[in-house]
Order: structure tokens, then sequence, then C-alpha cells
């Protein structure tokens, strides 16, 4: 694979009042040709990132239906809702409270708590809880980056998320008042700082849209998807196994760890094969309907890299 040598930052990417200015402008003017090109990202023409060698051979999932198939509950309980109802969202200003077990914490604006930090992008195999798979082509950086820089106390053993909570621009939490909002998950402090778990802020070569947890989000590649917490406002390290809200809401169905494992079905289905959301020779007209089965493999084909954090752990009791 191509590696390109020019990297820009996170603060390096040119705010978004300024870049619908300029498409303002160009709209004003007889530039016809010119606008046509613009990208629909706003950030897409300066977003630039490293190519890397973590990728997958597989087909990567179409882009729209990447962003128009999507679990997000905070704009409704439908695949399409987020992307119907996300707009809504705003994602700048942003800020990123860290604390709890560190050395440096605070509320952290988004430029401030990237800058220096540069963007790669990572092609990942991505699994839903509920059997279906996509492949996505993440642009961000280890979250071990943003744990070294607020630096991590000794005690620390587990680092916890936490989504945006406003209701006023997130339907869906009005619509499920018995959710038990804001949307929270977790990890243990070796798993966060496993290279492959990531902080996303781009997919296909532009920023993340709001559908899919703009302005950055979790991307663990061997856990089930809920576990990749989407727009992100808190971060707290602390040296007790903080909860999660599907652990919460169902702990019978939903474990803390929830490592994809083929051989440790759902309650109410099997994980021992997925269906492949889109696809150039199974497209059928509609992400619902489209997709080949394919075998689940263990850690959803990363048992290399993570096996050995789960040492000596029953795998039966990962779910």
């Amino acid at each position: 694979m191509t590696i390109f040598q020019n990297k820009l930052k996170y603060s390096d990417v040119t705010p978004k009042k300024v870049f619908l200015n300029r498409r303002q402008i160009i709209a004003g003017t007889s530039a016809v040709g010119i606008s046509s090109y613009l990208p629909n990202s706003v950030y897409a023409d300066v977003l630039k990132h490293t190519k890397t060698n973590y990728t997958v051979d597989a087909e990567i999932t179409s882009k729209s239906d990447a962003t128009s198939y999507n679990n997000f509950y905070e704009f409704g309980t439908g695949k399409g809702d987020p992307k119907n109802n996300a707009s809504m969202m705003q994602t700048s200003p942003w800020s990123v409270k860290v604390n709890g077990l560190v050395n440096n914490p605070g509320d952290y604006d988004l430029d401030d708590l990237l800058a220096g930090i540069d963007l790669e992008e990572r092609i990942y195999r991505f699994r839903c809880v509920e059997a279906w798979s996509m492949v996505v082509p993440w642009i961000g950086f280890s979250l071990s980056k943003i744990l070294d820089k607020v630096g991590v106390q000794s005690k620390a053993k587990y680092v916890a998320f936490q989504t945006l909570n406003r209701p006023s621009e997130m339907v869906g939490i009005g619509a499920n008042p018995r959710f038990p909002w804001p949307y929270v998950e977790g990890l243990r402090l070796d798993e966060a700082r496993n290279p492959l778990a990531m902080i996303a802020t781009g997919m296909y070569g532009e920023s993340l849209p709001n559908q899919n947890g703009a302005p950055l989000r979790l991307v663990v590649p061997w856990k089930y998807g809920f576990k990749s917490i989407k727009s992100i406002v808190r971060i707290t390290l602390t040296d007790t196994q903080p909860e999660t809200t599907w652990n919460k809401l169902a702990p019978q169905e939903y474990g803390f760890y929830s490592n994809v494992n083929p051989t440790v079905d759902h309650p109410r289905w099997s994980q021992a094969t997925e269906r492949v959301i889109g696809g150039s020779i199974f497209k059928l007209g509609s992400p619902l309907f489209s997709g080949a089965k394919r075998d689940t493999p263990m850690f959803n084909g990363y048992e290399e890299e993570v096996a050995s954090l789960y040492s000596g752990m029953d795998l039966s009791k990962f779910y």
C-alpha cells in the first residue's frame, strides 16, 4: 500500500464557518465548474492523512451504506433515523471533559485536545451485535495518544466514555425517556492502550458525518459495535470498572467486554455468521436486504493482535 508522507493535524482543518463562507462566495459567482467539484464534507478539501498498513482483505462498504445504515439511538431507533435526524446536532464548538485519575484534567477544546496528533487511515472490519458487518476506512489515531497527553496515573485501570446528551438536538432522547441517557461505555486500560483501539475523526477521506459519531468517536474493531461510542464529550480514568449502557439495560445479553465471539450466541440469535452490508456482488437495492452471509472470525479477525489481553479468562463469558 502506498504511504503518503504529507500529514496534517486536526487543528489544521479549515473551520466549518470559513469553509461554508467559501462555498457561499463560489455560489455567488459564475464559477459553476468549480462549485460542482466541491466535496460534500466541509473539511474534505484539507483533511489529509497518512495511509497505513491497517487494512483487511475484503471489499470496503460503500460510503452511502455506511452513512445511512446506523445505530445511534439519540436520533431514533430505526437504521435510517440517524441520517435523517442527526443534522440537527451542532458539532462546533466542541469540548471534551477529561477527568479522574489523570495528571492534566480539564475541559479541552477539540483542537487543543487533538493538537500535535497526526491523522491516519485505517481500514477495519466493523461487526454489529445484531449480526451484520461492514468494512470501513476510518481516519483517526490510536486512543493511547490522548491518554499519553492527559497523563494517566498509576492507579487507573479503566477508561470510561460519555456521549453528548442534548435533547434539543437529539430527537431520540425525548422519544425514549426511559433509556438511561447519556450513553456511556468503557474499556479496560490495557484494551484502550492496544494499538488497534482508535479515536476516529473521519471516514472515507472526509470528516465524520453526524450520524457516524461526529466530531470524534471510539472504534474498537475486535468488539461489537455498540462499544465504539459516538460523539464523545467525556473521558474519565478510573480504578473501578465503569457502567456501560447496554450492560445496565440487559446484563444477561450485553457484557462489559463484548468481544466478537462466534462461539457464544446472543440469547436471541446466533453470532456464528454475519450479514455483510452492501457489496458489489450481492447488492439488492437496500442495505436492509443486501449482502451475503459469512462466518464470523474470533475477535472479528483480530485475534493475533488482542487475544493476549484475555489470557486465562473464560471466553464463554465474554458476552
